[in-house]
C-alpha cells in the first residue's frame, strides 16, 4: 500500500496538503511551490511551469499545472468543503479558500503521524546516515581541538560528512565551547578553544533525504568538578531515558525517566529542553519527548534521547543519541562512546 493509500483511512473530508515535507512524503515529488489535493479516489498534484517536467513524472498522482500563484490557480479543482494543514497554511491563502466559498476544516498531524512511523527503507536511510556521522565523530575526536575555533572544527565535521558520502548535513553543525556551551544551542562561531573545558559538539548527516542527530561532549584536560560532575549526571539519565523507550510509552514518562535524574542531583533548572523528538525527513518531527507532549510512543519511531545540564558562564553537557522504537529494548542507532572523551 502506497502513502496516499495509507492517508485516505484517516481523512473525514478531501486534505490539501501545502507542507512541502508532507507533499514529499506522500509523492516523492520536492518542490518549493507545491500542495496536492487527496480524496477518496483523486490524488492531485499542483504545481506550476517550474516544476511541471518533473512533477509529470510522479506515479499515482493527477498532475495538474497551475499558476504560480498556487493557491489561487487550484481553487476550480477544490470541491465545496476540503481540510487544511492548519499549521502550515498562511492567513493569506486561508482567506482566498474561504473567499472562494469554499468550507475550511482545520486538520493537524495527520500526515505527521504516518511519517512519525517510519518504513524499512527509510529505516535504513537513518541508519546509514548515523553510521556517516559516527565515524565523523570519530575522526573530529582524532583532531586537534584546542587552539582552534569553534567554527573551525564545524567546518571539519561536516567535510568528513561529505567525505563519507553523506549527501549534507542534517542542519549546521553546532559546537560550543567553554562558556558557550551553557546556551544548548550555541552556534559555531569565532571562540577559540582553550584547555581545560568541555566542547559539545551536535551533528548529524543526510542520506536520501533522512537525517541523523547525534551530540557528545568532548574535554580538553581535566575539568572543573562541577562540570564533571554533571558530564557524569547527564550520562546516568541519558541511559534511564533509553531504558524507557518503548511502544506504548507515554513522550512525558521518558521524558520524565531522564528529567528525575537531572533533578535528583539538583541540576533540574539547568535541563531546560525536552529529551528528544522524531527524526525522519526532518530533523525535528513527531513524537515529541517532552513534558507536555500527548506523544505516545510506537513500534518504528525514531527519536532522539538527549539530556544536557547547562552552566552558565561555564558550559554544557550533552549527550544524543539516535533510537528506533522497538517490541523490548529499543535500538540504539548511535555508536560513538558516550564516555567522556579527551581531546587535545
Amino acid at each position: 500500500m502506497n502513502r496516499i493509500d495509507r492517508l485516505r483511512p484517516l481523512l473525514d473530508e478531501p486534505l490539501l496538503v501545502t507542507t512541502p515535507v508532507n507533499v514529499r512524503y506522500l509523492t516523492g515529488f520536492e518542490s518549493s511551490n507545491a500542495a496536492l489535493l487527496v480524496d477518496d479516489e483523486r490524488a492531485l498534484l499542483f504545481s506550476d511551469f517550474r516544476y511541471a517536467e518533473s512533477a509529470r513524472k510522479v506515479e499515482g498522482v493527477e498532475f495538474v499545472e497551475v499558476e504560480r500563484a498556487l493557491v489561487r490557480g487550484l481553487v476550480p479543482h477544490v470541491g465545496d468543503k476540503v481540510g487544511f494543514e492548519a499549521t502550515n497554511l498562511t492567513y493569506a491563502s486561508w482567506d482566498l479558500l474561504l473567499s472562494a466559498g469554499l468550507e475550511l476544516v482545520p486538520t493537524s498531524g495527520v500526515v505527521e503521524q504516518l511519517r512519525a512511523v517510519k518504513s524499512n527503507d527509510e529505516l535504513e536511510a537513518i541508519r546509514r546516515a548515523t553510521e556517516i556521522a559516527d565515524e565523523a565523530f570519530v575522526r573530529l575526536s582524532g583532531e586537534p581541538f584546542v587552539g582552534r575555533t569553534e567554527r573551525d572544527l564545524a567546518h571539519v565535521f561536516e567535510e568528513i560528512l561529505h567525505e563519507l558520502g553523506a549527501h549534507g548535513p542534517s542542519f549546521p553543525t553546532l559546537v560550543a565551547s567553554g562558556p558557550n556551551g551553557g546556551t544548548p544551542h550555541a552556534q559555531a562561531g569565532d571562540r577559540v578553544v582553550e584547555r581545560g573545558e568541555t566542547v559539545v559538539v551536535d551533528g548529524g548527516a543526510v542520506v536520501d533525504g533522512y537525517a541523523s542527530d547525534c551530540t557528545r561532549t568532548f574535554a580538553t584536560g581535566k575539568l572543573p568538578d562541577e562540570l564533571a560532575r554533571a558530564y557524569d549526571v547527564v550520562l546516568e539519565a541519558q541511559l534511564e531515558g533509553l531504558a524507557a523507550v518503548a511502544p506504548g510509552a507515554a513522550a512525558k514518562d521518558v521524558d520524565a525517566a531522564a528529567r528525575s535524574v537531572v533533578e535528583r542531583d539538583g541540576f533540574g533548572e539547568r535541563f531546560g529542553h525536552g529529551l528528544g523528538h522524531g527524526v525522519g525527513l526532518l530533523v525535528h518531527e513527531a513524537p515529541a519527548l517532552r513534558p507536555e507532549s500527548d506523544d505516545v510512543l510506537a513500534v518504528d519511531n525514531v527519536v532522539t534521547v538527549e539530556p544536557g545540564i547547562y552552566l552558565p558562564g561555564v558550559g554544557g553537557i550533552r549527550i544524543e543519541d539516535l533510537v528506533v522504537v522497538r517490541d523490548g529494548q529499543a535500538l540504539v542507532l548511535t555508536s560513538f562512546p558516550k564516555e567522556l572523551v579527551t581531546v587535545g
